[in-house]
């Protein structure tokens, strides 16, 4: 029964961003005051939500690897991106408030912006439905 098996993805662009966030993922227990540090201050239970989201990185990533789970990665990653993205922001405009922010010019903070929208593409495309 050997086609019972779930089947890796031979496709470049999900394993790559599989790897991408796992590391990323990874990243969030690893260091979290880093993550804790950019959250805003409106949101409750800091350490709670970095762990949450780190954990929902790394499962969106398993699941890239999968292609019958590319629907749930696709949507699961996108709905990450759009979680964290309040961070971002808070961060792009309260760099000064931003403990242990390396320095890092205001310009490199607002041009994280579209770049998660980028990663947002990237996942879009990378778990789209076989041609």
């Amino acid at each position: 029964m050997a086609s019972d098996m779930p089947t890796l993805t031979n496709r470049p662009s999900a394993r790559a961003l599989a790897a991408t966030f796992t590391f990323t993922g990874t990243l969030h227990f690893v260091r979290p005051a880093m993550y804790e540090a950019i959250m805003p201050p409106y949101l409750p239970a800091h350490r709670e939500l970095v762990y949450l989201s780190g954990a929902a990185e790394v499962a969106g990533a398993i699941a890239a690897l999968f292609p019958r789970l590319h629907p749930f990665a696709r949507w699961w990653l996108i709905a990450t991106l759009v979680a964290v993205f309040p961070a971002n922001v808070h961060m792009a405009i309260n760099p000064d408030d931003i403990k242990g922010l390396p320095d890092v010019p205001q310009w490199a903070l607002w041009l994280r912006l579209p770049i998660q929208v980028a990663f947002v593409a990237w996942v879009w495309h990378a778990t789209r439905p076989a041609d």
